[in-house]
């Protein structure tokens, strides 16, 4: 059975691009999936911990002790389980400071472990075949050309990351760019392009929900 597994990421409750495009995508692949399977996790508002020395220990080896606290186990296995029983990921995540939110790295840092890296070889992981769409918001731009082209450290670390347990076979970034072109006066003239970009985002948003 198809099952969607949506995170959101941004810390704004209201006029979060990354949240309503992502709740697009959702809103799309559940009608498009009716008998399919949902599970929503908000870290914004329910952020995981950072991982600690005993719990990394533990997620190098999980037959060892290593004085981890139960409730620290059993997040790290709440977390594992929504992953693997996924066949749909969806990451709704903005772009904070040319990088990734910090609850964004606390919840990859659980999830990356012996268990789930795969082989240089190729051959295929725990967690390979999942579809994974990535959707950002950014209030610049950094395609070629731009003032700050190469200062996107958001997409190449998720693409490695993503990539070294699995989940890069069916992998797409959807970007909405510009967006802080609607609240700051120098960047007014860059409206219809961060409009164009909004556009886009939502049709191919639409397109892959199928």
């Amino acid at each position: 059975m198809p099952s969607l597994l949506h995170i959101d990421a941004s810390i704004r409750r209201t006029g979060s691009v990354s949240r309503e495009l992502s709740a697009h995508f959702a809103t799309q692949w559940r009608q498009n999936h009716a008998d399919g399977g949902y599970s929503y996790r908000d870290l914004a508002t329910q952020p995981i911990p950072h991982i600690t020395h005993a719990v990394r220990e533990a997620l190098l080896d999980p037959s060892g002790e290593h004085g981890v606290p139960p409730e620290e186990r059993a997040l790290t296995e709440t977390l594992t389980a929504e992953l693997r029983e996924a066949t749909t990921l969806l990451l709704g995540i903005p772009m904070y400071n040319y990088s990734i939110p910090s609850t964004i790295k606390a919840w990859v840092d659980r999830l990356v472990t012996p268990a789930h890296m795969v082989a240089p070889s190729g051959d295929p992981g725990l967690l390979s075949g999942k579809s994974v769409v990535v959707v950002t918001a950014r209030g610049g731009s950094y395609a070629p050309g731009t003032p700050r082209e190469g200062w996107d450290y958001q997409e190449p670390y998720l693409r490695a990351v993503l990539h070294s347990i699995g989940l890069a076979d069916n992998l797409t970034f959807v970007h909405a760019e510009l967006t802080l072109a609607a609240t700051v006066p120098q960047m007014a003239p860059l409206k219809p392009l961060a409009e164009q970009s909004l556009a886009a985002a939502y049709e191919t948003l639409k397109t892959l929900a199928l």
